[in-house]
């Protein structure tokens, strides 16, 4: 894995969210979009917050703070380690939503997550090149990831909901 190749593409992505808050209108931000799923609001609150999330576990790996362990990803996580996107249209895992469920946050707190994001990738990516590969935290869907998992976990999931995001500009558009 190419760890300056993916720090290039969270940036990327980051500035994609930056650049697309903009554009939304302040009224359509927090309205679920025509024929149900999460709004814009909703999006932001949880891609935002599960990167911090996904950081932290990031960080915990890379300070070999968790138990050693020969298991890896399970087949999901190998597939997105391999292929760099998630398989289907997925649902966030029931574990996962009942820690950190999606929220119709404001446009300024969107912004706020924004900068939390950039600062806690800017301080764990210098960090991964010293991190053991079998210090490891598990993922609710993906299995045992290390700390460059976890990293490119967090670009291929900013990828994903940059997408989602078009969706709803869709649903808005058809209305």
């Amino acid at each position: 894995m190419n760890l300056h190749k993916e720090r290039k593409a969270i940036d990327a992505a980051l500035d994609d969210y930056r650049a697309k808050l903009e554009t939304i209108p302040e009224e359509l931000f927090t309205e679920t979009p025509p024929g149900g799923g999460w709004s814009y609001a909703e999006v932001y609150s949880h891609i935002l917050k599960a990167t911090l999330g996904s950081s932290i576990a990031l960080e915990r790996c890379a300070h070999n703070n968790c138990e050693p362990t020969t298991k890896g990803p399970n087949l999901m996580g190998r597939y997105l380690m391999l292929i760099g996107s998630f398989p289907v249209k997925l649902k966030v895992p029931e574990a996962t939503s009942a820690k950190m469920p999606a929220e119709k946050i404001s446009r300024e707190e969107a912004k706020n997550l924004l900068v939390k994001c950039r600062k806690r990738v800017d301080d764990t990516a210098p960090i991964l090149k010293n991190s053991l590969p079998t210090s490891r935290i598990k993922h609710p869907r993906l299995g045992m990831l290390n700390a460059g998992q976890w990293f490119k976990f967090i670009r291929v999931h900013l990828y994903h909901h940059l997408k989602q995001l078009k969706w709803i500009e869709k649903k808005f558009q058809s209305k």
